[in-house]
């Protein structure tokens, strides 16, 4: 095997880990020192947070928020050099009160897809766009979608 593809495996695997451990059933916050940049930046519903503790507490919210959240990697796939990694995902959980809604203990599902900036062998910044809007509407009982 080439080192191109080794760095493009060891990229893919980091980001499967990271959505194993933190978005998996333990919900292993302590994995985000371990695998993140200590400047992580991730840009995510239009809002930014910069920094892992930042980080690590927004993802302790999202997971109040969004009960039994769960995570499951569909795709992944880095570029050659391995300092890129896109993932296509399903998050699934309980609704607890997400989008400011009341909180009323639905299933729910949502996709998203991740693109990750690696370095130095850790996650250093993400921009992910998820398809909330549709969320929204499973949320919305009675609403017709648009």
């Amino acid at each position: 095997m080439t080192t191109t593809s080794n760095t493009s495996e060891t990229a893919e695997q980091l980001v499967i880990e990271f959505l194993s451990r933190v978005w998996g059933p333990s919900h292993e916050l302590s994995a985000i020192d371990e695998l993140m940049a200590e400047d992580y930046i991730i840009t995510s519903g239009g809002r930014t947070i910069t920094g892992r503790l930042a980080f690590k507490e927004w993802v302790k919210n999202f997971q109040e928020l969004l009960l039994d959240a769960i995570t499951l990697n569909q795709d992944v796939f880095a570029n050659a050099t391995g300092d890129r990694v896109v993932s296509r995902w399903i998050c699934s959980g309980k609704n607890n009160g997400i989008f400011g809604l009341s909180p009323d203990g639905s299933s729910v599902s949502f996709t998203g897809i991740a693109i990750w900036k690696i370095r130095n062998g850790r996650l250093a910044e993400c921009w992910v766009e998820r398809s909330a809007f549709e969320l929204y509407q499973q949320l919305q009982k009675g609403k017709t979608p648009v």
